[in-house]
Order: C-alpha cells, then sequence, then structure tokens
C-alpha cells in the first residue's frame, strides 16, 4: 500500500505528511507546464528533514540520463518519478550508472491511448521499479496534477499487464480514492491537488480523510 502526496511546499507541510504516515513525498520541479511549489535550493533543504521510513521522490520531466542524475545527487534523493518521453536506452544508463536509484515511470492516461500505455509497459518494465497512471490536460499541455480523472478501466488493464507494480493518480480525493482503489487494484495511490485547501497548502483534514479512505479501499481488496 504505497501513498505518494505530491507537491511538497515547506518543512512544515512536509512534517505534517510525515507524522500522518505519508511514507513517499513528491517534489515536481523543472517542469515545462506546471508551476513548481518551491525552488530547487528550498527542496533541499526541505528533502534533508524526510527520514527513514519516509522518502523524497523527484517529480520531472528530465529525459537524459546524466541529467537526471546530477540532478537526484544535488536534491539527495535515490527516487525519481519520470513524466518525460524517455528512451529505454537512457532509462538503462540511467539506472546502469546509479545502484540503488529507484524509477517511477509515468502512463499518462490521453483519452483512449491504451495501446500506446501497454507498449510503453514492455518496452520499459525491464528497466522501471514503479509505474504510475496520470492524466493528460489537454487545455494546459500539463502530465499531472490537473486536477483530473481519468477513465479507470485503463489503469485496471495496466496494472493487471505490468510485471512491476503501478501507483495510480489523476484527480484522487477522499471522495473517490476508495472507488479507484476497488476499481483498479493499484499497488499505491498517488494525490497532489486533491488534498490542498483554498490556500494551496495541503489541508489536514483533507490529508487525514484520504488517508483512511485508502485504508479502507485496501482492506477491502485484501477481504
Amino acid at each position: 500500500m504505497i501513498i505518494q502526496v505530491a507537491g511538497i511546499i515547506d518543512k512544515e507541510e512536509a512534517r505534517m505528511l510525515m507524522n500522518l504516515g505519508v511514507e513517499y513525498l513528491g517534489f515536481p520541479l523543472r517542469l515545462p507546464v506546471n508551476k513548481e511549489d518551491l525552488t530547487e535550493e528550498e527542496a533541499v533543504e526541505v528533502i534533508k528533514t524526510i527520514l527513514p521510513p519516509h522518502k523524497a521522490v523527484l517529480i520531472t520531466y528530465l529525459d537524459k540520463a546524466d541529467e537526471i542524475i546530477t540532478f537526484c545527487n544535488f536534491l539527495g534523493v535515490k527516487i525519481v518519478q519520470l513524466h518525460g518521453g524517455i528512451s529505454p536506452g537512457e532509462l538503462k544508463r540511467l539506472k546502469e550508472s546509479t545502484p540503488g536509484i529507484q524509477v517511477i515511470k509515468s502512463l499518462v492516461v490521453r483519452g483512449d491511448n491504451l495501446t500506446e500505455l501497454e507498449e510503453t509497459v514492455e518496452a520499459l518494465s525491464p528497466y522501471c521499479d514503479m509505474f504510475i497512471t496520470d492524466t493528460f490536460d489537454p487545455s494546459t499541455g500539463a502530465e499531472g496534477a490537473t486536477g483530473r480523472t481519468h477513465d479507470w478501466n485503463i489503469s485496471r488493464r495496466l496494472v493487471e499487464i505490468s510485471p512491476k507494480p503501478v501507483i495510480i493518480a489523476g484527480g484522487l480525493k477522499p471522495s473517490n480514492v476508495k472507488a479507484a482503489i476497488l476499481a483498479t487494484r493499484p499497488a499505491g495511490v498517488d494525490v497532489h491537488t486533491g488534498i490542498e485547501g483554498a490556500d494551496g497548502r495541503k489541508d489536514h483534514y483533507l490529508t487525514r480523510k484520504f488517508l483512511s479512505e485508502t485504508l479502507k479501499g485496501f482492506q477491502e481488496l485484501a477481504s
């Protein structure tokens, strides 16, 4: 039961999430579309406060192994979530050049592109540790943090065929995360905007409710 919260703003927010039991804390940086939540230098300082069993995750569109490795080393992270169109060759170089790095590759649902996503799973699974589904927003070009859901039947199919664990994301929030888990049977869930208050910060109550509904969903799957 993997739970990731993306879009960490500062140390206070990170501390609140860790105290509530969130394991994976995501930092979207070097993005072509979405606004970043904090500077790279600020991210370094927040990441220093994230201690095991909690984990910091770089979320980025970088697609060259050398750039990804350099940036991970700068931030002090060992997990990277890649949203760019990275090639199998670059992924292979990334894994071989950096022992211990974990790679999560996005599978962005753009309407009915299931065949393309199935081919991506087949081509990239040897070099990934996990996949994460997400939703494309045609109005902005964003491939994540859109607040939009997608056809969960597509995520369910990707969960079924992937030899690696699949996390689901895309418009998840306390009111729908349990249904999403039951519909897709994933290894974990990811949330960003779905637990934010009007001020753009992660809301304590919404986060607790999201975690509670997530636990209910996974417990029901296991029963």
